[in-house]
């Protein structure tokens, strides 16, 4: 009896795994087979605790079916945050030029952030599943920092979405 469970199971995973592949290979026939490219990032490394911090990105598909942007938020004592996926909007499939947004403040409000550096990690997805390199970014707040603007030229000055993460103190405290 447990040997036609064992094989049973082996069985319904081969075919789950089967028909996953599938799925990517019926994908990449409507939607193409190259995956998204950042092609460039900027971010200032130095903000005002409570600003919002853009983060810059200059990315392209061939295939022109960008889909989503994907981060993650690390921050010290409290490791990462949950993973993060704005919508790209349409109009953008094929190339995308602007900035994802983090707010700096809150419900906690933004005592605890000072001179506390912030990591994000960003790619971008394809409608076929096809994710770009990752591009990882810090920024330290401070109460008088000198942010850096991005290079002229390089990027639009287009608000592409928020970056879905409520920064919060280590100590769990709600203030």
């Amino acid at each position: 009896m447990r040997t036609k469970w064992v094989a049973a199971v082996l069985i319904l995973l081969g075919m789950v795994s089967c028909a996953h592949m599938g799925g990517l290979e019926e994908k990449e026939k409507i939607y193409g087979k190259n995956p998204p490219v950042i092609e460039k990032s900027f971010a200032s490394n130095q903000l005002k605790v409570g600003d919002q911090w853009k983060i810059y990105i200059l990315a392209s598909d061939p295939d022109g079916d960008l889909a989503t942007m994907i981060a993650v938020v690390d921050q010290p004592g409290m490791g990462s945050y949950p993973v993060s996926l704005t919508k790209i909007k349409e109009g953008n499939g094929k190339e995308l030029s602007g900035y994802f947004y983090l707010n700096t403040d809150g419900p906690y409000g933004t005592d605890f952030l000072h001179n506390q550096e912030l990591v994000v990690t960003i790619q971008i997805k394809d409608k076929a599943g096809h994710t770009s390199q990752p591009v990882t970014l810090s920024v330290l707040l401070l109460s008088r920092p000198s942010p850096k603007l991005p290079p002229a030229g390089v990027f639009n000055e287009k608000d592409l979405g928020p970056i879905m993460v409520t920064l919060r103190p280590a100590s769990g405290r709600t203030i």
